[in-house]
Formats: C-alpha cells, sequence, structure tokens
C-alpha cells in the first residue's frame, strides 16, 4: 500500500481531545466528526488539506482517552498516513482497528516539515520526503495487519473473510 501527500504537522503529545473535541462525541458520525478534527489546535486543517494528505506527529500522539472516535476523525477528514515519533498504545490499536494507516518512524517525523510532499511504501517501510528528496525507514506491519488497514479496518477484514 501507498500513500501520497502534502503534510500537516503538530507536536508532540497531540491528544485524542485536541484530536476531536469531547463536546462532539454525542455522535459517531464519521463526517460529522471529521468536520471537527483538530479544530482546538488547528482552525485552518481543513483548509489545509485535501484527500490522501499526510499527518505527521511528534512523541505520545494520540495520547489520551480510548475513544475510537479520534482517529476515525483522521480518517474521515481525507488522512491517508499519520506518521509519528511514537503514538500512545491505544491510539495505536483504535487506528488499525478502524483501518487508519501509522507509521512510528522518530526520523521521519523529526525532519519531514508541514507542506511538504511525503510518499510512504507501506509494505516495505520507505518513507521518501519529496520536497527534499530524504529517505526514511520504518518498520512495516506484519501482513495480517497490512491486510486490516487495506480491508478499512478489523470489522471489514472480518466480513470478507480475510482474518479469521
Amino acid at each position: 500500500m501507498k500513500c501520497v501527500g502534502k503534510v500537516v504537522k503538530y507536536g508532540d503529545n497531540v491528544d485524542t481531545d485536541v484530536i476531536i473535541p469531547a463536546r462532539y462525541l454525542n455522535t459517531s458520525d464519521p463526517k460529522e466528526l471529521a468536520s471537527h478534527c483538530m479544530e482546538d489546535i488547528d482552525k485552518s486543517f481543513h483548509s489545509k488539506i485535501s484527500g490522501g494528505d499526510i499527518m505527521v506527529g511528534g512523541e505520545n500522539f494520540g495520547c489520551g482517552s480510548s475513544r475510537e472516535h479520534a482517529p476515525i476523525a483522521i480518517k474521515a477528514s481525507g488522512i491517508s498516513l499519520v506518521i509519528a515519533k511514537s503514538f500512545a498504545r491505544i491510539f495505536y490499536r483504535n487506528a488499525i482497528n478502524i483501518g487508519l494507516a501509522i507509521v512510528e518512524c522518530p526520523e521521519a517525523a523529526e525532519a519531514i516539515e508541514e507542506g511538504h510532499t511525503v510518499e510512504a511504501d507501506l509494505d516495505s517501510g520507505l518513507i521518501m520526503d519529496l520536497t527534499t528528496r530524504e529517505t526514511f525507514t520504518a518498520e512495516p506491519f506484519p501482513e495480517f495487519i497490512q491486510n486490516i488497514i487495506t480491508a478499512g479496518g478489523l470489522v471489514n477484514a472480518a466480513k470478507s473473510g480475510i482474518i479469521a
């Protein structure tokens, strides 16, 4: 699976309450969640992104509560991949469960800047900043996790028989 997109970048400890503020948790509609994604940290988020773009974060991305709403909001907003120095464990698992591609690569997260164009090959773990031509290597997911992400999440993978 390959992702290519323009980068929107955030710092360390971006918590789930910033990704999707708690005042919007009365819905589980992905489009509604997406419309409020990142609004408390970046009012211009939606004007900066288009379908397929890539989010880059620092340490402990997705910390805070265990709600699935946060990765759903990111994915539904059109972000195809999140690259971070590290992820909070529950966010990491929730992202996989809903089919949001994520990659831990501290070197890439440090070097890649907002507005750069990035290409990531999730099968090999190769990340290339097309703006600077720098390349980075992340540990690719095992095939079964790649299959979950490709299927659009754990439920879809189970329904299609990709996993048992």
